[in-house]
């Protein structure tokens, strides 16, 4: 079974991965008008419409991207370049060691960075910016960011020597995940507690969205939640205490495209980090 999924990613046409994009946006997007977290007062159409923007930037962005990192990914082979080429393994150890090397690199390590750099955070910022955070949110990068991410997925590429389909099966899980943690569902605590231990759940990623410190420097994660817990960056608030949003943004401009656009360029924005 394994070997038929490493064939099926190893050659996954760009159809089907724009497929599981759209999927699991719909999925999130129908559960939560089942099991809402918060009862937001809004246009669900509307506030979709900035972040589904985002999210075609990203999209180019990173096709953009996608020759580099086929090119990368055949070098590092060819090269015996990374821990799965250093190493010998079966194809499940390189695909549960890839994928924890991967989500390190390519979703904790740089989100740690964005929040330390201060010319990432404020591409980063546009992302904190939505006050109504749902599924959409999870693709609400911009571009400038999204190069960002780009690169650094590409980092984790060159130290993991993985395979492109060992790539294609970690940004598919990314996507989805990244959906699942931003979507405004309400699980039953103790579920979405248990989650928590293995993989980032809804309840702990919305603590990285409340709208100031510490909170906001908390819960990096994106797929495993072990890496926050390991790093010292596992934060617990209350859901009740939280508040969307960012402190050095006018939060009554989140659905304002030039606004959110221009941000990491404005000069009046102020920022410590």
């Amino acid at each position: 079974m394994l070997e038929q999924l490493i064939s099926y990613f190893d050659h996954i046409p760009s159809s089907h991965r724009a497929l599981i994009l759209a999927g699991g946006i719909s999925f999130f997007w129908l559960l939560e008008y089942a099991i809402p977290l918060v009862s937001f007062r809004y246009n669900k159409w509307k506030h979709a419409g900035i972040n589904l923007l985002f999210t075609f930037t990203t999209i180019v962005v990173n096709f953009g991207f996608a020759l580099w990192i086929v090119q990368l990914s055949d070098w590092a082979i060819a090269n015996q370049i990374g821990v799965l080429q250093w190493f010998p393994m079966g194809n499940w150890e390189q695909l549960i060691v890839g994928l924890l090397i991967l989500d390190l690199v390519g979703a904790y390590f740089v989100h740690w960075v964005e929040h330390k750099v201060k010319v990432m955070w404020k591409f980063h910022m546009v992302h904190h910016a939505d006050t109504m955070v749902d599924t959409t949110t999870a693709n609400r990068h911009h571009p400038g960011e999204s190069v960002f991410r780009a690169l650094f997925t590409m980092l984790g590429l060159l130290v993991c020597g993985a395979p492109m389909w060992l790539v294609m099966i970690y940004q598919s899980i990314s996507v989805v995940l990244s959906q699942f943690n931003h979507a405004n569902i309400r699980l039953p605590l103790w579920l979405d507690t248990a989650i928590s231990y293995l993989i980032v759940s809804p309840n702990m990623h919305k603590v990285h969205h409340h709208l100031s410190r510490p909170q906001t420097d908390s819960n990096y994660g994106n797929i495993f939640s072990i890496w926050d817990r390991i790093f010292g960056t596992f934060n617990s608030t209350s859901m009740s205490q939280l508040q969307y949003g960012l402190d050095v943004l006018d939060n009554q401009r989140d659905g304002d495209l030039g606004y959110q656009i221009k941000a990491p360029f404005d000069t009046k924005i102020k920022t410590d980090y």
